[in-house]
């Protein structure tokens, strides 16, 4: 059986559309084994992701879920679609916020606007795209926004000259 191969990745640097917003989906359904594995794996002991008794007592009422759990997710639904395949680093973060907590059994979902981009001066075939994260709740509330600068690959040419 022989036909075409199309193998998933994100998109290659000169892809990118400055400016345009890309929709992640589908969404990620939060559960308390998520926030319970992330908060301990990390070693992060707040009692505001561990302890439902205390937390209880806050101005929350509940536990809350790991702010950096919400922002490793929120990146993490933009890979399928922008970088899968096609990054060469992450380069940094910047303007992070939680405006809106995230609770367990919330439903997130994200989206990406290519911010900037320029060809790299350093290192040919590669180039650095500005990425503005957005997530929301199931509600429509942003519960997380970033900043991101990634080093990209550049569509590598189909037919290189080849060289005696």
């Amino acid at each position: 059986m022989s036909g075409i191969r199309i193998i998933q990745r994100g998109l290659y640097f000169d892809e990118l559309e400055e400016g345009a917003t890309y929709v992640h989906r589908p969404g990620r359904t939060v559960t308390e084994a998520d926030n319970v594995l992330f908060t301990t794996l990390t070693m992060n002991t707040q009692s505001l992701h561990l302890d439902a008794a205390w937390s209880a007592s806050t101005e929350f009422g509940e536990r809350l879920v790991n702010s950096m759990f919400t922002l490793s997710t929120m990146v993490g639904l933009s890979v399928a679609q922008l970088t899968q395949g096609t990054i060469v680093a992450n380069l940094g973060f910047t303007d992070v916020r939680f405006p809106a907590p995230v609770r367990v059994g919330d439903t997130l979902y994200a989206e990406t606007v290519v911010a900037g981009k320029r060809t790299s001066a350093s290192r040919p075939g590669q180039g650095i795209a500005d990425f503005a994260h957005t997530m929301r709740n199931q509600k429509g509330v942003v519960v997380a926004e970033a900043r991101r600068s990634t080093l990209m690959l550049i569509t590598p040419d189909p037919h290189p000259e080849e060289t005696p």
